[in-house]
């Protein structure tokens, strides 16, 4: 299996290659739109410290978010003590469309959400365009192209 998401690559989007490889766990959900011009990323990461367990890095087209989480808890009773933690590390990788500057995306933490504000290039927004699609054999080159390779190959 490891050799098949080798092998496809960036081909597989984030999540997926995630569950493949059986690390479900490790990725960052987060909720992506757009907003007047602005890719908005946001996660849910209550019970952190931005400053110091958040690392947002851009590499070409793609932002990666990593998030370190920790949390323990100690109870003293009468009957003992006991300790609980939890920890981990957490990132996803978000495909920023068309190039972008680092210096105009903005990172803020409110209330457990980060949330990550990237600028679309004006260019991006236009290089969409919808691709037509025909009907059975409507240029009729299909069928004549197939017949070139079979005399070809005879010859």
């Amino acid at each position: 299996m490891n050799s098949i998401i080798r092998r496809a690559g960036s081909d597989l989007t984030e999540p997926l290659r995630r569950l493949l490889e059986g690390d479900p766990g490790s990725w960052l959900r987060v909720e992506e739109y757009r907003e007047d011009g602005t890719l908005v990323v946001k996660a849910e990461v209550p019970g952190i410290n931005p400053e110091k367990d958040v690392d947002i890095t851009l590499v070409g087209n793609e932002l990666q978010i990593d998030v370190r989480h920790e949390e323990k808890n100690e109870h003293k009773d009468k009957r003992g003590y006991r300790s609980e933690f939890r920890y981990g590390t957490f990132s996803r990788t978000v495909t920023v469309p068309g190039p972008v500057d680092e210096k105009d995306i903005r990172a803020s933490y409110n209330d457990g959400v980060l949330e990550v504000r990237i600028p679309i290039p004006e260019g991006a927004e236009a290089a969409s365009r919808k691709i037509p699609i025909t009907r059975g054999n409507a240029t009729g080159a299909a069928g004549s192209g197939t017949g070139e390779r079979a005399s070809a190959a005879q010859t």
